[in-house]
């Protein structure tokens, strides 16, 4: 392939799409693994882990490259590549971890922190930019060196992103699942066959495994959401049967969004006409780190970052509630918006939960996930604030 080759450009895409969508557990580790450094040394920290982890990336991918070209290994690879796309779908598992305590310590455990988890967390990465090369080296190196630094510097704003449009994490799982079909089929074992007797699989296979991915990748979510469901119907029934409070409590969910701004104005301005005084608890879920990451970062630099996360993800709520004088109890969750919301819901006997919406029927969102999430896993009340 060469530069004017349009094969090239779109295999280009293919790899930064691929580490831009796989590359976020990795960023996460550079985040955590720094923040506790004083400021001077967090920049110094992340500049040297990532570059250190930049070169162990495009040394393993050619290495894998390499390995590509013997029979059965891309059609092993490509079986693995589909699970690697249907795990990307699966929603976080609420865990307690206790990680190691790599994190702490100072700007060399850091950049060990970060060059460690890199080579720990990068399988599934060097799989699939080896794949998508298609034994080119000069674009599996291009592709790494514009790919990675966007990662690296674009960390947050790439989490936050997939975070508020979960789509672009389903078109990741996607691009996957058709990297997989297209390595499947030019493996050495089948690839002359497919050339001579089958050139339509080079367009049904790509498609066949994307969409392999995302039917099985929405299935399983599906049934891990049926699961949420009936963990919280148990929770809510325990709560129940206790003892009611004294005062009606409200739940008031929100995040960064502008709906959410918008529902805590409304929820200010209706304030005054709620009886009994209602005990008000500010509550923000935060979706729980992949495993992985946790491995690497102890449970106390966890804890931080999520107060920390929730607190500014608050920030605009708890200034307008403290400006009406309105009394508060801040709650970070940690899990999947709708079902943390529901199930905190469900402990402290709400008698309402407040979310605001984008106004558009049915694909109003909450917290980055749809009001039917929430819906589903809830008994309580839900008033939706446009």
């Amino acid at each position: 392939m060469t530069f004017s080759d349009t094969t090239f450009w779109i295999a280009l895409l293919e790899i930064i799409g691929i580490n831009i969508v796989l590359s976020g557990d990795n960023a996460v580790v550079i985040a955590l693994a720094a923040r506790s450094l004083p400021a001077k040394q967090q920049k110094q920290a992340v500049i040297w882990g990532s570059a250190a982890a930049v070169v162990m990336r495009i040394v393993l991918t050619i290495v894998a490259v390499e390995l590509l070209r013997l029979p059965y290994l891309k059609i092993i690879g490509a079986i693995l590549l589909l699970w690697i796309g249907i795990q990307l779908l699966l929603p976080e598992q609420e865990e307690a971890h206790g990680g190691s305590r790599a994190a702490q310590g100072g700007m060399a455990s850091a950049i060990r922190t970060i060059l460690i988890a890199d080579l720990v967390m990068s399988l599934d990465n060097v799989i699939a930019v080896a794949a998508a090369a298609k034994g080119s080296m000069t674009l599996l190196i291009a592709g790494l060196l514009i790919s990675i630094p966007l990662v690296i510097f674009g960390s947050t704003l790439l989490m936050k992103v997939m975070e508020r449009w979960p789509v672009i994490i389903t078109i990741g799982g996607a691009l996957l699942g058709w990297v997989a079909g297209e390595m499947a089929i030019t493996d050495p074992l089948v690839k002359d066959w497919v050339n001579d007797n089958a050139q339509w699989l080079h367009y049904v296979a790509p498609a066949a495994g994307a969409l392999f991915v995302v039917a099985v990748g929405r299935w399983l979510s599906s049934r891990a959401g049926d699961h949420a469901v009936a963990e919280t119907a148990a929770i809510a029934a325990v709560a129940a049967a206790g003892p009611a409070p004294t005062r009606p409590r409200v739940i008031l969910a929100v995040d960064e969004s502008e709906a959410a701004a918008r529902g805590v104005d409304r929820f200010v301005s209706q304030f005054a006409l709620f009886r009994g005084a209602p005990e008000v608890f500010l509550v923000n879920a935060q979706r729980p780190v992949p495993f992985d990451v946790s491995r690497f970062v102890d449970e106390a630099a966890l804890h931080a970052y999520h107060e920390e996360t929730g607190a500014n993800a608050s920030a605009y709520a708890r200034k307008t509630l403290d400006a009406a004088g309105i009394k508060y109890s801040l709650v970070v969750r940690i899990g999947e918006p709708g079902p943390s919301i529901a199930q905190f819901a469900a402990e402290q006997q709400a008698a309402q939960i407040f979310v605001g919406c984008s106004g558009r029927g049915a694909s109003q969102q909450i917290l980055g996930s749809t009001t039917t999430d929430l819906l589903r896993n809830t008994t309580v009340p839900v008033t939706l604030l446009p």
